[in-house]
C-alpha cells in the first residue's frame, strides 16, 4: 500500500477472474473496514473509471441530500408565504 497524498492510497493491481471477480487487497479491506457479507456499491463512468464504494457510506450521503433537499423545499415554501 501506498499513499499517495493524505487519505489517497494506492493498493497495488488486481486482476480480473474469468467470471468478473476481483480480489480488495487485505490492505485496503483493513483500511475501509470491508468485512465478507458488507454491501458494496460499484459506480462507473465512461472517462473517468470505476469507483467501489461501502453501501452504508452512499446510505449516509444519499440521506444528507435527501435532508437538505427537504430543508430548500421549506424554505422556498416559507418564503412564498411571506
Amino acid at each position: 500500500m501506498i499513499e499517495i497524498k493524505k487519505g489517497k492510497y494506492i493498493f497495488g493491481t488486481v486482476k480480473v477472474g474469468e467470471r468478473g471477480q476481483i480480489v480488495i487487497p487485505k490492505e485496503a479491506r483493513d483500511k475501509f473496514s470491508i468485512e465478507p457479507g458488507d454491501s458494496l456499491l460499484v459506480l462507473g463512468d465512461e472517462n473517468k473509471g470505476i469507483a467501489i464504494v461501502k453501501e452504508d457510506l452512499m446510505k449516509n450521503f444519499a440521506l444528507k441530500i435527501l435532508e437538505g433537499m427537504s430543508y430548500v423545499k421549506e424554505k422556498v415554501k416559507g418564503e412564498k408565504n411571506e
